[in-house]
């Protein structure tokens, strides 16, 4: 039986998900993007918390491409700053580095997030 789509990016996350942990000081990014928009949070696995969120929907956008994704992670950068983060780990969540996911690394990095 063939491996389907979710069944293989669920295989990576997992994978990555082994070697990489968020803490208070340098939290997680968690990816998630779908049809309609991309999400992105800030996550202390320690204390099983989320810091700061951005999303398409607390833009005000309704569709999503890349450059609304960069602004997504220029939001989400804004709020870590808020929150007092500056150094993150990126969790790409099983999707390839490239196109939306690429452009909302990009725009958190625009923002001011070391990663």
């Amino acid at each position: 039986m063939a491996i389907t789509k979710t069944a293989r990016r669920k295989r990576l996350r997992l994978g990555i998900r082994r070697k990489i942990s968020g803490t208070a000081d340098r939290p997680r990014i968690s990816v998630f993007k779908s049809n309609k928009g991309i999400y992105a949070q800030l996550i202390d696995d320690v204390k099983g918390i989320t810091l700061a969120s951005a999303s398409t929907k607390e833009i005000g956008k309704d569709a999503v491409n890349v450059e609304i994704s960069k602004e997504v992670g220029k939001k989400l950068a804004e709020n870590a700053k808020k929150a007092g983060i500056e150094s993150v780990i990126f969790d790409r969540s099983g999707y390839p580095y490239h196109g939306r996911v690429k452009a909302l690394a990009e725009g958190a990095r625009e923002g001011g997030l070391k990663f």
